[in-house]
């Protein structure tokens, strides 16, 4: 894997990630989270547009040649001045309360046409050359508004390759050992006992450590349950059905003998779950033929899973692939399992899949 250590990639994306989960906090707690429908009918929140105003401010600010491959644009906010002055106020409020940590980020975003052109910045069409972040300010936007479980999500992508990934968790239980319940998808709250920040560096192995509100807080290697009878799997998937097919979900653990009710999520909490040995599968299998996967979606989730000593591939054995552009256009669902468990699912899901279109 990668040479290169990543330290200040790595410090810096667990840093501004976690200022920017001080922000989606703040909104989580808030009734109204000035919610708009993008053109896809997909739901963006103020967090939305904050998170991603922070964290590419930090990107800019110690990494100003980099590329970022960002989920949100600024155009609603320049014509809507209530919208923007609420995510105004969020930005310029939201801060590290470790005076180092938050001037090691580059300082605050200094006014309000700054935050729209951060936001902005996110325009990449990504690619297989050179350096280009991957940023979800708030995976599992729907999750968000239902009270459930959401990330803040970033990846750097080097020359097509996943080699840092940090994941912010605002909703997960602190406890790796927390078994995962299956109403964890819906009714949750941020309070005391919440919180956690997992990174990963390619070849370095994969971390979680509490989120906190100033410096980085001390980190504990993470690693996958092990698991030798897949009947035993816990088995996550999303809670949207549109999102990815709980049918042929349910066959796939029906055949593998799996009787426990999958765990339903949102966002790539379910990556940092599978990670850390609190659940053990996690598919997403395509609803379309036609749908192709974010990369901002997958990268963080997928460097962790591996580097926590898992497998991920798509639903035809392949690495995904972040190379293609802003899309995983050459891959089709998402199969992540214990090493040593991830051929027996794989063939399942092949053969479920192969039985549809037989």
């Amino acid at each position: 894997m990668a040479s290169h250590s990543y330290a200040k990639e790595r410090q810096i994306a667990e840093l501004a990630v976690q200022r920017a989960a001080l922000l989606t906090r703040r909104v989580f707690t808030d009734k109204a989270k000035g919610t708009l429908s993008k053109d896809d009918k997909s739901p963006v929140t103020v967090a939305d547009f904050g998170a991603q105003a922070l964290i590419i401010h930090a990107l800019r600010s110690n990494f100003p040649a980099d590329q970022i491959v960002g989920e949100e644009e600024a155009s609603a906010l320049r014509s809507n001045d209530g919208l923007r002055n609420q995510i105004w106020d969020l930005v310029r409020s939201t801060r590290l309360d470790d005076p180092h940590a938050e001037s090691t980020l580059g300082g605050p975003v200094e006014s309000e046409e700054q935050m729209l052109d951060d936001i902005d910045a996110g325009n990449s069409q990504g690619g297989d050359k050179g350096r280009i972040w991957a940023l979800d300010p708030v995976d599992g936007t729907k999750g968000f508004l239902r009270g459930g479980q959401y990330a803040v999500c970033l990846a750097l992508v080097v020359d097509g390759q996943v080699e840092v990934g940090v994941l912010g968790c605002p909703n997960l239980p602190l406890d790796n050992a927390t078994p995962l319940p299956t109403d964890i998808g819906a009714n949750q709250t941020d309070s005391d006992g919440k919180g956690v920040l997992f990174s990963a560096v390619g070849g370095q192995g994969a971390t979680n450590r509490p989120l906190s509100t100033g410096d980085l807080r001390p980190s504990q290697a993470i690693l996958m349950r092990t698991v030798t009878d897949v009947t035993r799997a816990t088995f996550c998937e999303s809670v949207e059905a549109g999102h990815s097919s709980h049918d042929e979900q349910s066959t796939i653990a029906k055949r593998l003998g799996i009787s426990q009710p999958s765990v339903r999520m949102d966002s790539q909490a379910k990556y940092a779950s599978v990670a850390r040995g609190a659940g053990d599968l996690y598919l997403r299998l395509p609803v379309r033929q036609d749908y192709q996967e974010k990369i901002w979606d997958h990268a963080a989730g997928d460097l962790i899973v591996r580097e926590a000593g898992g497998e991920v591939t798509d639903a035809d054995g392949k690495r995904l692939d972040f190379s293609r552009g802003r899309t995983l256009a050459g891959n089709k669902g998402v199969v992540a399992a214990p090493q040593n468990l991830h051929a027996q699912v794989l063939e399942t899901v092949k053969a479920v899949l192969g039985g549809k279109s037989a």
